[in-house]
Order: structure tokens, then C-alpha cells, then sequence
């Protein structure tokens, strides 16, 4: 399958992540199935996207009549039937091997056979998810990076049996979404999260220790590094949960240079989970 052949995109997850990467792909011309397990969920993955296209709008980086035509493009639904006939589906369901084997599963029955399919995982092994399907030729990894909207950065990660056609197919669809493509393996945590998860947790630790307050940790990162948000900051802004997730992933993995800081498990027991809840290490209205 060559790019001209996809129409049609179905997106697993309404989610921040899939709801992003449905809005990035609808605005670029595609049609759009986004689907969750359950109406509410679908209700209010629209609801970020319309908040999303608003900002675009308010910011000139869109007309009124460019975002309206985006939105039209995604149908919403709970029923995954309704991807059969989409030529390119991506996974961005919870960060769960179990979870996502199943979901792999279940399109391998539902999607036609030429149907590519992606998974936007940040940390599990492609080759392992691809492992219960049939066509693991068509399978591969589209980390998307966070807000999908704004960020103009897709891992595409190779799995075992990830065919060159799939490979070559999955630059060129994130690059005709207006993104910039980077090519990882399959290794724990790919290029950005083996990479940023020590960053982060090491930024915690500092704050943890005494080093310097959060503020300073921040700014002390950001003036002398120039990335646009520090350690802590950034992590409120992924969610502390993931950052949990994927830092326990790369642990399990990698070994104890992977060690979740204690503070950050303490944050996500107290369910303060960054920006989504309302506190993290920061404060949000």
C-alpha cells in the first residue's frame, strides 16, 4: 500500500492522543473513524478537538470554514466494525500490553488484510504487540508526541517482521500530516522516552533532595538547555501517571538507571496527576 491508497483513517482511542492524532489527520484531508469503548468517552474526545481547532483558530493558524471542514471528516463510534473498510488504523489505547494485544487482535479480524496498522506506544515493544497478528509486515510504530496538534515530531519504530513498504508508508503518511519523522528500533523506550524518562525522574529527585526548588529546577533547565519546559513542568503536562507507566516499563526492562523517583509514585498514589487533575507538582485552574 502506497499513501495515494489511503483515504480512510481509523483511530483506537479518543483520548488526548487519539483525539490529537484524529483532528491532525482529518485537517490534512482524511476521513476520519475515531473509536472508544464507550459513548462518553467519544463525546469527549470531540470535545478536545473542538477546544483544539478553536485555539488554531483564535491563533490564524486556521480558518473558521478549515476547522469546521476537519471536524465534519471524524465520525465517532463505539463500534469497532465501523473501521473495517479504513485503510490505515492507529492504536493509542492505555499504555497496557494485555489491552493492546487485544485491541491487535480484534482489527486483525475486523480490517481488511492490506490495512496497515500502527500503534502509538510510547515505550512496549512493537514486535510484541505485533506478535498476535497475521500480517506482522503491516505493523509498526507512530509515536505521536504530545499536544499531536502542536508537536511536529513522529517516531516510526520497526518492528521484527515490519515490512519496507510499511516502513516507507508510515514516514510518508506522518510527513503528509505536516510532521517531521525520526526511525527507531524496537528497544525499550525507542529514542525520546529512554532519553526523557531519566530526564524527568532525575529532575524530581533534585527537587526531592533538596537541590533546588521546583521553579528553579525549571528554569535552570530551560535557560540552560533551551527546551521550552523543564523536568517538572513537563512531566504535569504528559501526566504523572504516564510518566509512572513508562518510567516502571523502562525499569522493568533496563534496569535500576530506569528507577521510578519515589516522589513522582507518591504523586500518582495521592492521584494528583499534573494538568488533567488539576495538581501535580504544579497547580492548574
Amino acid at each position: 500500500m502506497q499513501l495515494d491508497d489511503i483515504d480512510r483513517v481509523g483511530v483506537v482511542g479518543a483520548g488526548t492522543m487519539g483525539n490529537g492524532i484524529a483532528q491532525v489527520a482529518a485537517a490534512s484531508g482524511y476521513d476520519v473513524v475515531m473509536r472508544d469503548v464507550e459513548q462518553q468517552f467519544v463525546s469527549a474526545g470531540f470535545d478536545d478537538i473542538d477546544e483544539s481547532l478553536g485555539r488554531l483558530v483564535a491563533r490564524d493558524e486556521l480558518t473558521r470554514s478549515e476547522a469546521d471542514r476537519a471536524r465534519d471528516r471524524i465520525e465517532g463510534t463505539t463500534d469497532l466494525a465501523d473501521l473495517s473498510d479504513c485503510d490505515l488504523v492507529v492504536e493509542a489505547v492505555t499504555e497496557d500490553m494485555d489491552v493492546k494485544q487485544s485491541v491487535f487482535e480484534d482489527l486483525a479480524d475486523t480490517c481488511r488484510t492490506e490495512t496497515v496498522l500502527a500503534t502509538n506506544t510510547s515505550t512496549l515493544s512493537i514486535t510484541t504487540i505485533a506478535s498476535v497478528v497475521d500480517r506482522a509486515e503491516r505493523v509498526l510504530g507512530l509515536h505521536f508526541m504530545n499536544p499531536v496538534p502542536v508537536m511536529k515530531g513522529v517516531e516510526v519504530v520497526v518492528g521484527e517482521k515490519t515490512g519496507a513498504d510499511t516502513l516507507t508508508l508510515g514516514h510518508a503518511f506522518a510527513k503528509d500530516l505536516g510532521k517531521e519523522t525520526w526511525e527507531a528500533d524496537d528497544k525499550p523506550g525507542f529514542v525520546v522516552n529512554r532519553v526523557l524518562m531519566p530526564w524527568i525522574n532525575e529532575g524530581i529527585r533534585a527537587y526531592d533532595e533538596g537541590v533546588a526548588g521546583m521553579a528553579d529546577i525549571d528554569r535552570g533547565l530551560t535557560l540552560g538547555t533551551n527546551v521550552p519546559m523543564g523536568p517538572l513542568e513537563l512531566a504535569d503536562h504528559i501526566g504523572l501517571d504516564v510518566v509512572l507507566d513508562a518510567s516502571e516499563t523502562l525499569h522493568e526492562e533496563l534496569g535500576d538507571r530506569y528507577k521510578p523517583a519515589y516522589l513522582l509514585k507518591r504523586k500518582v498514589a495521592a492521584g494528583d496527576l499534573g494538568k488533567k487533575t488539576g495538581a501535580g507538582f504544579y497547580e492548574y485552574d
